[in-house]
């Protein structure tokens, strides 16, 4: 490749890491040129891990950066070759070819093997046109790679490798070995199929569109339990860093207006220039902290997180309690502790411990509004700083906007989260607008949401 063609070839590639949210800017465009320049193009995965250095500053996002790098510099073009011999002629052909591989784990002849399952079995539309491309999912719902687990397991202990002598326990390691083994073949396939399709349809395209954003980008409502897990073993690293960034804005927003007369009185030393001012250093008390999330289906999940998330924070606060509800209110704040050892079960120990849920586990705002202020509306104050958490969809029941109103005019703040979008507010069962006339609504759909908007409205 020629140097013009490099530097194209990088240029764009970082443009669409960018556009997946890695933060890839001139400084580290320069060093991985200079990387590339030392490393060459002969060892592909060298190229991989060099190019990574340089450009992946945060954790989360080395599986975005994997798939980028794979559109981008591709390990071939088309279909792999394999010799007349080797090269299945039906389906039945390919599984058994699967098989055998996955067997005996030849990680190159399963990458080969996936770009002829993708050719054979992923293709859609015209082909080559515009309007066809090729489907990973298409291929593994015909391929069934899952299906072949039994038969590579025979395989495995017919050639020696998983005798029944180690006993249920051998058995169940080689078992999820093979797993892994299938995983990352539909990985294999999941690649070819984006690598064929921006031959197709363009690298730029298929960039934007296919590859999975970063969990941090994840929408919370359709997050899987995986991206869930992820976000969660995220809430440590990211309480740290939002937590420098609230001390950031505390010792700022101590600095007072100017003391006019200490300020006269400093500039006596340098000739009557004020070069260094006096302020009246306020010293404002820690505010306080109120959660109140519903716990009710998909919400759940961007509760939980943002639950875990404040508590981590809880150093930042004086006091910080948290309410749950579905169709009923319930304080979950001794639940919700420093050290919990199982942040992952949160949601489901609320929900059989608390009395959250009354009748038939559907949200009922108005109930769960009428529930809090009615019992708790004591534990807002003039220091304290609300944060309601749900997507406000009441199933057709009363909002209860003198409750909200209740609330607001006894809080500090009162700030409503909503993990829609913006577009979605009031359409249907939604009374967001009807809410967000009393209070302050924010969409916050993702954690990258969620953390500039902590930063920003959090009390110091």
């Amino acid at each position: 490749m020629s140097a013009p063609g490099v530097t194209e070839r990088l240029t764009a590639f970082v443009q669409a890491l960018r556009a997946q949210g890695i933060p890839a800017g001139p400084a580290e465009t320069v060093d991985a040129g200079a990387a590339l320049e030392v490393l060459g193009f002969d060892d592909r995965e060298l190229v991989r891990e060099g190019l990574a250095a340089a450009l992946v500053r945060r954790g989360g996002q080395r599986a975005v950066f994997d798939a980028a790098f794979d559109l981008y510099f591709p390990a071939g073009v088309g279909v792999p070759e394999l010799a007349r011999d080797d090269r299945p002629r039906d389906l039945e052909q390919l599984r058994e070819a699967v098989a055998a591989a996955l067997a005996e784990g030849d990680q190159q002849a399963l990458a080969q093997l996936a770009g002829v399952a993708v050719e054979m079995l992923g293709g859609y539309g015209a082909g080559s046109g515009a309007g066809g491309g090729f489907s990973a999912h298409q291929t593994l719902d015909r391929l069934q790679p899952q299906t072949l687990i039994v038969r590579v397991l025979a395989a495995i202990r017919a050639a020696g490798g998983g005798s029944d002598e180690g006993g249920e326990f051998t058995d169940r390691l080689t078992r999820d070995e093979v797993r892994r083994r299938v995983e990352d073949f539909r990985g294999n396939v999941r690649t070819e199929a984006r690598r064929r399709a921006a031959e197709v349809r363009g690298r730029d395209r298929v960039a934007k569109h296919a590859i999975a954003p970063a969990a941090d980008r994840v929408d919370f409502l359709i997050a899987s339990r995986a991206q869930l897990a992820e976000l969660r073993r995220a809430v440590q690293p990211l309480s740290r860093k939002l937590a420098t960034r609230l001390a950031a804005r505390r010792k700022r927003t101590t600095r007072g207006q100017i003391d006019l007369r200490r300020t006269l009185r400093r500039s006596l030393s340098t000739g009557g220039v004020p070069v260094r001012p006096a302020f009246r250093h306020r010293r404002p008390g820690r505010p306080e902290i109120v959660l109140l999330c519903d716990l009710s289906g998909s919400v759940a999940g961007f509760a939980n997180f943002t639950v875990l998330l404040v508590q981590a924070l809880r150093d930042q606060f004086s006091k910080i309690r948290v309410f749950a509800f579905v169709d009923s209110t319930d304080e979950v704040t001794h639940l919700v502790t420093a050290g919990v050892a199982d942040p992952e079960h949160l949601g489901a120990r609320i929900l059989e411990e608390a009395a959250v849920v009354r009748w038939d586990g559907h949200s009922d705002y108005g109930g769960a509004l009428r529930g809090f202020t009615g019992k708790w509306l004591d534990a807002v104050g003039p220091r304290t700083s609300v944060l309601i958490l749900g997507d406000a969809r009441t199933n057709g029941g009363d909002p209860n906007l003198d409750a909200v109103r209740a609330i607001r005019d006894r809080a500090r703040h009162v700030y409503w989260l909503n993990p829609e979008r913006r577009a979605l507010w009031s359409t249907g069962d939604s009374a967001a607008l009807a809410y967000a006339e009393l209070v302050e609504m924010h969409e916050c759909r993702n954690v990258q949401q969620l953390s500039t908007l902590v930063t920003r409205l959090l009390p110091v």
